[in-house]
């Protein structure tokens, strides 16, 4: 099963490569990895997208936790919670090919944000099967470069990540 592991951890040089050492000295998949600096610049928040059984999760959460740069861990799967991930994805679109793939672009609501004689570079935003779902509704060959940022997850409501 897929979760969403969300961490504050201390904004300093090395703490992401302990976290990804851990990770892989365990022999455990990350499927995708975000992180960025937060409202306080001290702190960082990562967002980790892994798979396994409920007790794979909680031995990572637990390792998490012992490792001295990370100040919290939580797993965003385990309650209410929103997700979202960007894709960057330019598309062929030349002669009757360009107003379809504005088509589509509006049906998944995305936004053309580059515009050339041969191609559309198209930004979306939503959750990994929404953007799967937009690749699929493309005929093939349509694509011709993709880039994704992985999932960035939040709780819902009053649900926190907070010191």
């Amino acid at each position: 099963m897929k979760h969403i592991i969300s961490l504050l951890l201390e904004n300093e040089a090395g703490a992401l490569s302990r976290v990804a050492g851990l990770f892989s000295a365990r022999g455990y998949n990350i499927e995708s990895l975000t992180v960025a600096a937060t409202e306080d610049a001290t702190l960082s928040r990562m967002t980790i997208v892994t798979t396994g059984s409920d007790d794979v999760i909680e031995q990572i959460t637990k390792q998490l936790n012992k490792l001295v740069d990370v100040v919290k861990v939580v797993d965003l799967s385990e309650g209410e919670h929103i997700e979202r991930e960007l894709m960057l994805v330019k598309v062929r679109a030349a002669g009757k090919d360009r107003e379809e793939m504005k088509r589509m672009a509006d049906i998944f609501r995305g936004r053309i944000i580059d515009v050339t004689d041969k191609t559309y570079t198209i930004e979306l935003t939503g959750t990994g099967q929404k953007l799967d779902a937009f690749i699929e509704a493309l005929e093939e060959g349509a694509v011709l470069e993709t880039v994704r940022t992985g999932a960035s997850g939040i709780g819902r409501g009053e649900r926190i990540l907070r010191v």
